[in-house]
């Protein structure tokens, strides 16, 4: 080679195999964040074959932290949150407790000192929200009691793990002094903790009093510059810049600044294009992230430790469970909530391997402790669909069991579309567009219902007063909850015209004399959606171009004179 080529070796290889193993893992119905951590083995060094450059995947992978961490915080919702206070707060602090205490257990077993047991445990407390999220997505859940509880648990779990980020240097540098000569008096101890504490609270008030208002007032200025590639510049270096800065002037870690960073910007009116813009960054980032973890596993541990690794593996996916399903049935909820919540929990991801690292980095816990937490959330991630499927046997007996005892009963639907609703429109997507369409077809009395998969948009549109489908209408659950087979009318505003043509097939499947309107952006995509059975589309440049000649031949100069009825030739189609 003429040059060193590593950097573009670790993310071209690395992104090409996670692409491929993720899709296999899609395909099995497993989550695709399995398929990325065995890329990662893959390129490995403790697996023939290519082997990345690891200090370089460890700084990609540092910024891949940071822009989930920014993804974390631009997501925070404390209204989620309060609404499910009661259970969620003590409930997610049991688990924790529990779940620390048997990682605890099993480190004093293996002959580990008390504080590497202690972020052990921690790392084994919390659930992956990407592999909770999609659980609960393809179940339909999200809008229900229990889905609320669990995404309000798992937001506790995260503000924990946030405070756990900050917290763990601290503890190093006792444990690291305590094992030297001179080991720190109670008074040094205290003094070290409200120093860190001090810190990160000068650096949450910069935040609240000048970052959320700095923030938001260049987004606004850079939004109105009409240049979306500075706009997406300007998310991405506001997210990397407050988590720099908070590094170099304030010593707290970069992830704790990016989720501040994530948190100030969740305030603003552009933060859902903010999170969209900078999405496709921050996943890109991510599975480099979950691939520079599947790098450190050695494979080796699953023979050299079978039964720690079991242990490891029957905390998280039983010992979390058990505790989950009691915490909840004390609080008075119903079985099928308990066992949901408790399927939910029952695997590990993100923050347990941002945690690790952390630890494994500051000398709190050793590469077999790292190895275990993979292995066991690996297994878990695996397990965890299958579990789900369990459950979802276990409600369908409970379901017939309750109609044979009681015939005339009939349980109220989750879903959001009455059954007496017919003959009305559905708009697929809420965004720039689908917003102003939604509120110029309430107007006129057309009865509507949205479908919309971000979390955000979901909350507004339902502030507004819309009936909203959460989901991805290429889901055909999604699909199918819109109620096609009565509709009248279906919009689709979404700028993904592939995924929208599938979603056409289906629906003219079910509902041949459906109409169905389409939004486009290219000739090709015009095509794709009639060939799949859009009755019209529109393109969104030829119409402005329409909309803007008919302005100007509306104007004094270039209107038409008196009886002239051909059309000017700025008006012909173009």
């Amino acid at each position: 080679m003429p040059h060193n080529t590593d950097l573009i070796d670790i993310v071209a290889v690395g992104l090409v195999t996670a692409f491929v193993l993720g899709a296999l893992a899609n395909r099995l119905r497993l989550s695709p964040l399995v398929g990325y951590l065995v890329a990662g083995i893959v390129v490995g060094p403790f697996t023939p074959g290519f082997v990345a450059d690891q200090d370089l995947a460890n700084q990609l992978a540092e910024i891949g932290v940071m822009l989930l961490m920014f993804g974390v915080g631009l997501h925070f919702s404390v209204k989620d949150l309060m609404d499910v206070k009661s259970i969620a707060i003590p409930g997610a602090l049991a688990q924790i407790t529990v779940a620390t205490v048997l990682g605890w257990v099993l480190a004093w077993a293996m002959g580990w000192p008390m504080v590497s047991g202690f972020v052990f445990g921690l790392a084994l407390s919390v659930a992956s929200t990407v592999v909770l999220l999609r659980a609960m997505e393809e179940r339909r859940l999200l809008d229900t009691r229990r889905g609320k509880i669990a995404v309000g648990w798992l937001i506790v779990e995260d503000l924990v793990m946030v405070l756990a980020l900050v917290l763990l240097p601290v503890l190093a540098q006792i444990y690291v002094a305590r094992a030297g000569e001179t080991a720190p008096g109670a008074g040094a101890i205290v003094l070290t903790i409200l120093w860190t504490l001090l810190k990160v609270s000068a650096f949450v008030a910069v935040m609240l009093l000048v970052g959320r208002r700095v923030i938001p007032w260049v987004l606004e200025r850079i939004a109105g510059t009409g240049q979306r590639e500075l706009f997406t510049l300007s998310v991405l270096a506001i997210a990397l810049g407050v988590a720099f800065g908070a590094s170099v002037l304030f010593g707290v870690s970069f992830a704790l600044g990016a989720f501040f960073a994530g948190v100030v910007l969740n305030e603003s009116e552009f933060s859902h294009e903010a999170a969209n813009d900078s999405l496709p960054l921050r996943d890109a980032f991510a599975v480099l992230f979950f691939v520079s973890v599947g790098m450190l596993f050695n494979p080796m541990i699953l023979v050299e430790h079978p039964w720690q690794v079991l242990a490891t593996f029957l905390i998280i996916v039983v010992g979390k469970s058990i505790a989950a399903y009691w915490i909840v049935r004390l609080f008075k909820h119903p079985r099928s909530t308990a066992l949901t919540i408790s399927m939910s929990l029952a695997q590990i991801g993100e923050f347990s391997f941002i945690l690790v690292g952390l630890g494994v980095v500051l000398g709190l816990l050793g590469e077999t402790a790292r190895d275990l937490v993979l292995a066991g959330s690996l297994l878990s991630i695996i397990v965890n669909p299958l579990l789900f499927a369990w459950l979802d046997r276990w409600q369908a007996r409970q379901e017939r069991a309750a109609r044979e005892a009681a015939p005339a009963y009939v349980a109220p639907p989750e879903h959001v579309v009455p059954d007496t609703l017919a003959g009305h429109a559905i708009l697929v997507g809420y965004g720039r567009v689908g917003r102003q369409l939604a509120e110029l077809l309430r107007d006129r009395g057309v009865p509507l219902v949205l479908v919309e998969d971000d979390n955000e948009l979901v909350r507004r549109a339902r502030e507004r007063g819309f009936l909203v489908v959460r989901g991805n209408i290429a889901s055909e659950p999604v699909m199918l909850d819109t109620a096609p087979a009565r509709a009248a009318l279906a919009i689709f505003a979404i700028p993904q015209a592939l995924e929208a043509g599938e979603a056409i097939e289906r629906m003219k499947a079910i509902n041949p004399v459906l109409t169905v309107l389409a939004r486009a952006h290219s000739d090709g995509e015009v095509r794709h959606l009639l060939e799949h059975g859009a009755d019209a589309t529109v393109l969104a440049e030829r119409e402005l171009a329409y909309s803007l000649a008919e302005m100007v031949m509306s104007t004094p100069p270039f209107r038409p004179a008196r009886g002239d009825t051909s059309p000017p030739a700025a008006a012909q189609p173009v």
